[in-house]
C-alpha cells in the first residue's frame, strides 16, 4: 500500500529531526580555532564536542613582576628560548611548594615569546588522553606551541597518565618538533604512592637491592620529562620583597609598603604559608583598603 505524501513527508521531518538530535550528542573531530584570535587556548570538551577555545583576556603576568625565583626563572626561561629558537629543548616538569609561581612562571614566558610565535595550549589531566588529537592539530604550523598542564598529579587508575607517558617518550611515533610539555605539581611523583610497596623491593645475596616494579613504574612518568624546575617555601625575608613587589605593582608609596611589614606577616601566619600567593593576596587587600 503506497505511503500517502503527507505522511511521507511528516516520515521524513521526524527522520531529519531524530538526526540532528543524534548529531548534537555524538563525537565531533576536533577542529582548528581561529590561531589568530589569541596566543593562549583552553582544551575544552562540550555536550559530546571538543575544541580549542581562545583566552581571550590572557595575564598579563611579566618575568619582571616574580622575584625570589631567580634561579628557576633563568632554567625555564633559557629552554623556552632555546624551543622558539628552534634548537633542541625539553619539557618541562615545575615541581614544589604551592604558591611559589610555578604557573606564574609558564604564563609570563608565553608573554615574552608570544611576540616571536609561542603559543600556550591549556589541557586539564582528565583530557590528556586526547593529546595524540592535539599534536596532530597542530604539528605541521610555523608557531611553537606549549602544552600546559596545571596542578598534575594522578590518582591510580586515570586514563590520562598513559597517554602522557606515551607522548612524553615512548610512543611509536615521533614527538612534534614544535610542541612542548610543560607541567606543574606540587609533588614530584606525579602518582600516589604507599608503603606497602615497599614490600616488592628484593635484597639478592650480596646485598644489591632491586627496586619494585610497581615502583619502578609510578617514577618512571617523572623522569619523563627532561627538565626538573624545583621551587622551595620562601623564607621571611623572600616573603616581604614578594609583598613588596605586588605592592610597588599596585602603586603603593614605599613608605606605605614599610609601615605594612608587620600586618604582611601576620596575615601570612593566619593562612600558615610565605608564598607567592599569599603575599599577592596581602598587596591585593592592603593597596584597596589604601584606595
Amino acid at each position: 500500500m503506497p505511503i500517502a505524501p503527507d505522511a511521507l513527508q511528516h516520515l521524513i521531518s521526524r527522520a531529519e529531526s531524530l538526526i540532528t538530535r543524534l548529531e548534537a550528542v555524538l563525537p565531533h573531530p576536533l577542529e582548528a580555532p581561529d590561531w589568530s584570535a589569541s596566543v593562549a587556548f583552553r582544551y575544552r570538551k562540550r555536550s559530546g564536542s571538543t575544541r580549542l577555545e581562545p583566552v581571550r583576556h590572557v595575564a598579563h603576568i611579566r618575568l619582571a613582576h616574580i622575584v625570589e625565583v631567580d634561579a628557576q626563572k633563568e632554567r625555564l626561561l633559557r629552554n623556552t628560548a632555546q624551543f622558539v629558537a628552534g634548537h633542541a629543548a625539553n619539557n618541562v616538569l615545575l615541581t614544589g611548594a604551592r604558591g611559589t609561581g610555578k604557573s606564574s612562571l609558564v604564563k609570563a614566558c608565553l608573554n615574552e615569546f608570544a611576540g616571536q610565535g609561542l603559543r600556550l595550549i591549556e589541557v586539564d589531566k582528565a583530557d590528556l588522553v586526547d593529546l595524540p588529537d592535539i599534536l596532530d592539530l597542530v604539528t605541521d604550523l610555523p608557531e611553537k606551541f606549549i602544552v600546559f598542564c596545571d596542578d598534575l598529579s594522578f590518582d591510580d587508575g586515570e586514563p590520562g597518565y598513559k597517554e602522557l607517558k606515551s607522548i612524553l617518550d615512548g610512543t611509536v611515533s615521533q614527538s612534534a618538533d614544535n610542541v612542548l610539555i610543560y607541567a606543574t605539581s606540587n609533588r614530584r611523583h606525579l602518582l600516589p604512592e604507599y608503603m606497602k610497596e615497599n614490600l616488592t623491593y628484593k635484597h639478592t645475596e650480596d646485598g644489591e637491592v632491586h627496586p619494585g616494579e610497581g615502583v619502578e613504574e609510578k617514577i618512571s612518568l617523572s623522569e619523563r620529562f627532561g627538565l626538573w624546575v624545583s621551587f622551595y617555601p620562601f623564607s621571611q625575608d623572600e616573603y616581604l620583597a614578594i609583598v613588596g613587589q605586588w605592592l610597588r605593582g599596585f602603586g603603593v608609596s614605599e613608605a606605605d609598603i614599610a609601615a605594612c611589614r608587620q600586618e604582611s606577616l601576620v596575615w601570612a601566619l593566619e593562612r600558615g604559608s610565605r608564598s607567592g600567593r599569599v603575599a599577592f593576596q596581602f598587596a591585593k587587600d592592603f593597596s584597596g583598603r589604601l584606595a
